[in-house]
């Protein structure tokens, strides 16, 4: 027997309940001139609905028919990522089960215009989402004629008694459980699971206790941390645990999240239900913070890894499951959208110049509409237009600009931003400079959306998988909405150009490995307000570390040093502010390319010369030339140092 068929034979014997479900879906698998072409179910979570779907496709394979799955929760919310899932072309026969539907709910408009129509006449769709559908199914006779909509409600309560038996317990136990979960059937199934032969002992808190039984009766440690992997990520592979978890295990672990009555699994892997994942996520963070923060790591980096690796179709999937990690904490409203399918990213098509330049126009005006049309002249492949899944019209647009060499002034913001890179830290042969000049969404303008979110995945994209990046700038004209999520992401306020300004972030001082380990989520309850009262904004920050550094022979002035509140001054900042100092320092000595600024922090704060304008006098130096090569080099210095602290 294959595994295939072992699970389907547990399901089977697992399975109860739903004839009335069962009974109308074979009587539209028949066909006939009455017969439904759409199943609408829809049902608040833990009804069973993914359940019953798969029950629904064996009966469907059983009779014959090709089966296609598609879950709302793992596909990208667009209609070429729907299409690519679930195929451009269907069979004759064919039975589409989308499951997950609250998930890319902005496509139904879509769906029931373009893609339903084009399947064959004898096709079946059950459509399952916590959500019945929308007055544009209710309004249209043809459609009426042609769906039937279900409401999913709970087992009877014959068919949880029916339930608790299919699971072995004992009589007594069965009447303990059902007393404590009712007719629920996703508390009927935590609530057996954790359940002995002789005993079921409640408490009043019903998932939550149910969920921390169930963790506590994992096997062991190894079994404990896959599970929690499983609620932490968006999809779980045996890759995935083998990265984390380590290889020996990996295989027996991913086939015991499989067995467990929580899981479900499609092409990308496994996952939990949503209300099991939250609550066990959860419980983790609070319990044991700096464990959830090793997992948090370990999990990003293998994303992070497949994020940069992965194929340009499967691209923006693999940033999703990386940007779905940091759905937790102060940064999730701008990671997590409640409703996602009703905008999609696509290239420049023709035509599409025209309406770009007007959105320009209409909310920046007449010099901002010309910037536009010299990028579209200049650098038409920057571009990505944001469509509206229904009408495919433009709704919005990003410019992500790839610079090599120094812009053209027809462009003040691109310009101001090279010139700031140049004089900081200049652009190597090979490198290059990516600028998020235009984040334009008309109706929500540089406020948090679906359709700003998705230009955010984008730029992450940019980021992490085109090699050579040396600076990223992204501009925005409303700096303190943005601010916690430009400094979450590693990049801080320094270019102003108004009504604009620019955060940007050195990536070569950042490696993505530690650009991600800078984003932890924090520990349960974190939020801006929580931040330590020690934490230093970036200017203060800076400032301090100038102040360091003509004070570094002073220890009486180290003592009341900024910096000494920091997370990297451990004991009396008098003793370790110096060496956090030197360190840093030799570290631009021990690199060719930062030598000159060695040089110039040695010979000003440790060669103890009278004046800074003898310094630049020993180093040969014009003055306005040492003092540019000062400026830049207090700033790497602070950069390492910035780094030391939120990276550890």
């Amino acid at each position: 027997m294959t595994l295939a068929e072992r699970l389907r034979w547990a399901r089977e014997r697992a399975f109860v309940g739903r004839a009335a479900e069962l009974t109308r879906f074979r009587t539209a698998l028949r066909g006939g001139p009455h017969a439904p072409a759409v199943i609408h179910l829809h049902g608040p979570g833990g009804l069973g609905k993914s359940t019953l779907l798969r029950r629904f496709a064996d009966v469907a394979r059983d009779a014959g028919r090709p089966v296609v799955e598609v879950n709302g929760r793992l596909i990208d919310p667009s209609p070429s990522g729907f299409t690519a899932e679930a195929g451009a072309t269907q069979p004759d026969g064919a039975v589409l089960l989308i499951d997950a539907f609250e998930h890319i709910a902005g496509l139904e408009d879509w769906l029931r215009e373009s893609f339903l129509p084009g399947l064959p006449a004898d096709a079946l769709t059950v459509i399952a989402g916590r959500e019945g559908p929308s007055t544009g199914w209710l309004s249209d006779l043809a459609w009426q004629e042609a769906m039937v909509v279900q409401r999913l409600d709970e087992l009877t309560s014959a068919e949880a008694h029916d339930l608790l038996e299919a699971r072995g317990l004992a009589p007594a136990v069965r009447k303990e459980v059902f007393d404590f979960a009712g007719t629920h059937p996703l508390a009927l199934t935590l609530a057996a699971a954790v359940a002995t032969d002789d005993v079921f002992a409640p408490t009043p808190d019903l998932l939550a206790s149910l969920l921390n039984r169930l963790v506590g009766d994992v096997p062991d440690d190894a079994h404990r941390l896959a599970l929690e992997i499983a609620a932490h990520a968006m999809t779980t592979t045996q890759g995935l645990l083998r990265a984390v978890a380590g290889p020996q295990r990996a295989a027996e672990l991913f086939d015991w999240l499989r067995r467990l009555p929580v899981a479900d699994w499609g092409r990308q892997g496994l996952y939990l239900h949503e209300l099991v994942s939250d609550t066990i996520d959860a419980d983790l963070r609070w319990r044991d913070p700096e464990g959830y923060a090793d997992m948090h790591a370990r999990v990003g980096h293998h994303l992070l890894e497949q994020a940069r690796t992965a194929t340009e179709a499967d691209a923006m999937i693999a940033i999703r499951e990386l940007s779905y990690l940091k759905r937790y904490g102060s940064m999730g409203e701008f990671f997590q959208m409640q409703r996602e399918g009703d905008f999609h990213e696509d290239r420049l098509r023709p035509g599409d110049e025209t309406t770009l330049i007007r959105f320009a126009a209409e909310t920046e005006g007449a010099e901002s509409a010309a910037i536009v049309a010299h990028w579209l002249r200049r650098q038409p492949e920057a571009f990505w237009v944001y469509r509206d899944s229904r009408t495919g019209e433009p709704a919005g647009f990003l410019c992500s600009l790839r610079l090599t060499e120094p812009p053209s002034d027809e462009d003040p913001v691109a310009e101001a931003a090279w010139e700031y890179a140049e004089r900081t830290s200049p652009i190597r042969p090979g490198e290059h400079v990516r600028l998020a000049r235009y984040c334009l969404y008309p109706p929500a303008y540089y406020q948090i959306s679906s359709c700003l979110h998705l230009m955010q995945l984008r730029i992450c994209a940019d980021w992490i998988r085109q090699p050579g990046l040396a600076w990223s700038f992204i501009i925005s004209p409303y700096p303190e909405l943005w601010t916690p999520l430009m400094e979450h992401l590693g990049h801080r306020r320094t270019v102003e150009t108004p009504p604009y300004c620019l955060f940007s972030c050195d990536w070569r001082i950042t490696p993505m490995s530690i650009w991600f380990d800078r984003t932890q989520p924090g520990p349960l309850g974190d939020d801006r307000a929580a931040v330590s009262e020690h934490t230093l904004p970036r200017e203060a920050f800076d400032q301090a570390v100038r102040e360091a550094l003509r004070d570094v022979h002073r220890p009486d002035a180290l003592a009341s040093n900024a910096l000494r509140h920091t997370r990297m001054v451990n004991g009396d900042p008098a003793q370790t502010l110096p060496e956090l100092i030197t360190e840093a320092v030799d570290a631009l000595r021990d690199d060719p390319r930062e030598a000159r600024l060695h040089a110039v922090l040695a010979t000003t704060y440790f060669h103890r010369v009278p004046t800074q304008t003898a310094a630049a006098k020993r180093l040969g130096l014009p003055f306005s030339t040492y003092r540019r090569h000062l400026e830049r080099a207090q700033l790497r210095v602070s950069e390492l140092l910035w780094l030391k602290e939120h990276a550890g």
